[in-house]
């Protein structure tokens, strides 16, 4: 069992903490790096500075998880889409060329994320990574979908490409899961302990669309992680029934949102729970930080729980309020 999880079970005094985007843009080391590296998919792409950064927060928090520097736009990279990021507005996708992504084979895929599973397997080596997991993750099909589509972050609803062209999308929903069952089946082979799915676009979905976007394709992934014997931790931000998604899709652990009510979510769901906290708290002062982490732990107290925010740390988050927050967690009783 992992290390996280078998924490949990145990139910040991230790209360269990890994952050969200915990390795990069607010830690000083890490925009030393950047700053030498301007681009981004070929910094991700660097197995070893991929690997220093996953890293670098291991060396100055008590967090149980490392989670490996990537991103999950390397899926639409490597079937042929082109993916930039631009300082203040985000991704970039280029056009799509379908006959390019319909006829996208296996080998090329895995020669061009060949690194990032090169960089897991150098970060499970670490001496700092001893005791600890280390979470792979990969988009939701859902997610990498409209990225794909949109080319951009749909961030208002914007999408450009109409989903009424179902044969279209089925045939396309297709090869993305065919191509992320590919990647989490070889981030498992070099050492990740954990799967997280990020579904960061679910909210934009009525609940109709749910099953044919959301549950099924989504299902299908945990259910092929967990036959490798690896649990998957679900991150639906936005999802409309947290309850509802659980009963289908079946994650091992769910991954809450900020937005959503911490006490609901413990009286209504029994698998292990994930996160919450908004990470604004952690621009505020300590007293406020600090009387909303206690909410979390208390209203979580008597149930299986990993503490983590409800997305991911902000860029002008002080190390030294992250620092504050870990030994929060760790010391509460």
């Amino acid at each position: 069992m992992t290390t996280l999880l078998n924490y949990i079970k145990k139910r040991t005094n230790a209360n269990c903490i890994w952050l969200m985007r915990q390795a990069g843009r607010y830690l000083p080391e890490f925009r030393k790096i950047r700053a030498e590296n301007s681009d981004f998919i070929k910094l991700c792409l660097n197995e070893d500075l991929s690997s220093e950064i996953t890293i670098q927060p291991l060396r100055r928090f008590e967090v149980d998880a490392a989670i490996i520097f990537s991103d999950i736009l390397l899926v639409p990279y490597a079937l042929g889409q082109t993916v930039s990021f631009k300082k203040d507005y985000g991704p970039i996708l280029g056009n799509l060329n379908y006959n390019q992504i319909f006829k996208a084979e296996e080998r090329k895929f895995l020669e061009k994320l060949n690194p990032v599973y090169g960089a897991i397997k150098k970060t499970k080596e670490r001496k700092e990574l001893k005791n600890k997991d280390l979470i792979g993750f990969v988009g939701a099909p859902w997610t990498i979908l409209i990225y794909m589509l949109n080319r951009k972050s749909p961030k208002n609803k914007d999408i450009i490409h109409s989903l009424n062209d179902r044969k279209f999308i089925d045939e396309l929903l297709k090869i993305i899961i065919k191509f992320l069952k590919l990647h989490i089946e070889n981030q498992i082979k070099y050492g990740a302990t954990i799967i997280q799915i990020f579904d960061s676009w679910a909210g934009l979905l009525d609940m109709n669309n749910y099953d044919k976007y959301i549950y099924e394709p989504t299902k299908e992934l945990v259910r092929f992680t967990n036959s490798k014997n690896t649990p998957v931790i679900c991150f639906p931000k936005g999802i409309n029934d947290y309850k509802q998604y659980v009963n289908v899709v079946k994650p091992d652990v769910i991954s809450i949102d900020y937005s959503v009510d911490p006490k609901e979510i413990s009286e209504n769901i029994d698998i292990t729970v994930q996160g919450g906290l908004n990470p604004n708290f952690l621009l505020g002062d300590k007293e406020e930080l600090k009387t909303n982490v206690k909410k979390y732990l208390d209203i979580f107290k008597n149930k299986q729980y990993i503490f983590n925010l409800g997305h991911g740390v902000l860029p002008n988050t002080n190390p030294n309020m992250v620092d504050y927050l870990v030994k929060l967690v760790k010391n509460y009783s």
